[in-house]
């Protein structure tokens, strides 16, 4: 394969497909292939090594991450906060309050309280977000509790991250960074360093079912491979029986032919038999 028909077959631009392509050979996971009037490419076996050691890793029960989340509170009425509970910030207009609740960061604003749900881990997007909405409920509660205050029903802040640790991701990373609107290769030092940050829940999810999507390609692909061997083989039997029937009809065309040229003889009165 090479980078215009890559191009073609994923709709982008050749420049853009031959940009990375240059680093996967520069990482040593492909190598070139020189062909009459085209340069054609193929994995080199650190490539194939590369591929196999990820295969039960990069689509297993891989363990999922939930960070830089938090939920808002709406305060429907205010409680009394004890000055010793809370550390002040004091903002242009107002003063925001910092503390821990059940040793969870909590944040007073004008109108809500945020919850910050520390970062938790899980084997798929939906247990992440039903354990963070969990504890922050259960943090919310306390405050009420505590303080007196009244709050709304919370709601996830729509910048959490959802992460994923990804063996190819991580590679890739030493060499470019890739990204989409709907996930990111995190560049950030330390263990989140070439994880796959995902915008939102769907977008994990989706990612989480992509191996099964390519496997229901492959039989989808093998049955018409499989109804494509059926109709080649009719067709060269219908070719084999086009060439018999011809030779046939030939044979019968000169048969008739012959018949109509010869004359045939008289009958008994002079009548000619008729055939």
């Amino acid at each position: 394969m090479y980078p215009a028909k890559i191009g073609r077959a994923r709709g982008w631009k050749k420049q853009h497909v031959a940009y990375y392509v240059k680093k996967l050979e520069k990482a040593g996971l492909i190598r070139r292939l020189k062909r009459s009037n085209f340069v054609d490419y193929e994995l080199t076996e650190q490539g194939q090594n590369f591929l196999i050691s990820c295969e039960g890793v990069l689509f297993s029960s891989g363990v999922f991450r939930l960070h830089r989340c938090f939920f808002k509170f709406p305060v429907l009425r205010e409680g009394v906060y004890p000055f010793a509970d809370f550390r002040r910030i004091e903002m242009v207009n107002w003063t925001a309050l910092l503390g821990l609740e059940q040793g969870v960061k909590v944040r007073h604003t004008t109108t809500s309280w945020i919850v910050h749900v520390e970062t938790l881990y899980g084997r798929s997007p939906g247990e992440l977000v039903t354990l963070a909405k969990n504890l922050a409920d259960r943090v919310a509660k306390g405050l009420m509790s505590k303080y007196g205050c009244v709050l709304g029903d919370g709601q996830i802040n729509k910048r959490h991250e959802l992460g994923v640790d990804d063996p190819v991701a991580n590679l890739l990373n030493r060499y470019f960074t890739v990204s989409t609107p709907k996930r990111v290769i995190d560049d950030s030092p330390g263990e989140d360093e070439g994880e796959l940050d995902h915008v939102g829940r769907d977008a994990a999810i989706e990612y989480l079912l992509m191996p099964e999507r390519v496997k229901k390609l492959e039989g989808q692909v093998d049955n018409v491979l499989t109804d494509l061997a059926k109709i080649s083989g009719s067709l060269e039997k219908l070719e084999k029986m086009g060439y018999s029937l011809a030779n046939v009809a030939d044979a019968l065309g000169k048969l008739t032919e012959l018949q109509t040229n010869q004359e045939l003889p008289a009958g008994p009165g002079g009548k000619e038999y008729i055939a």
